[in-house]
């Protein structure tokens, strides 16, 4: 009789799935657990981003380019559009950075969540523009795109974050922190928040 070896199969180590490629902002936080509650600007918030959203402007001149973009990397050069912090993107970068850790640091969650929200509640529905009839121009009442909705919420919260500075010690990266937490919440003393109820109420009385 042959002798008969038996073969013991080895346990399989179960793989964890990690996060995607493109998904890890400044290699830290998540972006694929964020969730948008506002479906129409969805599709134009990008976050995949590996370390540094630094693209040195290759997309500048591509038909909706900016679309491509990262919004942190957006908001950042919204940072430094105006002011002290001109042409200054890695200060920028780093001041955006830190008053992520410490968002995340108080609150015990993903500081991504806190600035999409802060996203969407500084985006305005409805601006208004000048119609002009004969030599008379009044105000009309017209609906803001997406890409444009994403664009004045970033603007804002940046030029929040920045007056914040202003005549004052505190730091940008305090400022921002306090902008985003107050946006996110809805607050209406947020600039942000504050300048798309104004914008909204005189696209109201222009209807």
């Amino acid at each position: 009789m042959s002798d008969e070896v038996e073969t013991q199969e080895e346990p399989v180590e179960e793989v964890k799935p990690i996060a995607g490629i493109g998904t890890l902002v400044f290699g830290k936080y998540d972006a694929a657990e964020v969730v948008c509650r506002d479906p129409g600007l969805a599709p134009y918030i990008n976050l995949s981003t590996v370390g540094v959203p630094h693209t040195g402007g290759r997309h500048a001149n591509a038909w909706f380019g900016k679309a491509r973009l990262s919004v942190v990397e957006r908001f950042t050069n919204k940072l430094m559009r105006t002011g002290k912090y001109t042409g200054k993107k890695m200060g920028a970068l780093k001041a955006f950075e830190a008053a992520l850790d410490s968002m995340a640091a108080k609150s015990g969650e993903n500081p991504l969540q806190a600035f999409v929200d802060a996203i969407c509640h500084a985006a305005p529905m409805e601006e208004i523009t000048r119609i002009k009839f004969g030599a008379v121009s009044q105000p009309k009442a017209v609906d803001s795109s997406p890409s444009r909705r994403l664009d004045v919420a970033l603007a804002n919260l940046a030029k929040g974050a920045q007056q914040g500075t202003s005549k004052s010690k505190r730091t940008l990266t305090q400022c921002i922190i306090n902008e985003l937490t107050k946006a996110s919440a809805g607050d209406v003393t947020s600039f942000a928040v504050s300048k798309k109820e104004e914008v909204q109420r005189i696209a109201a009385s222009a209807r």
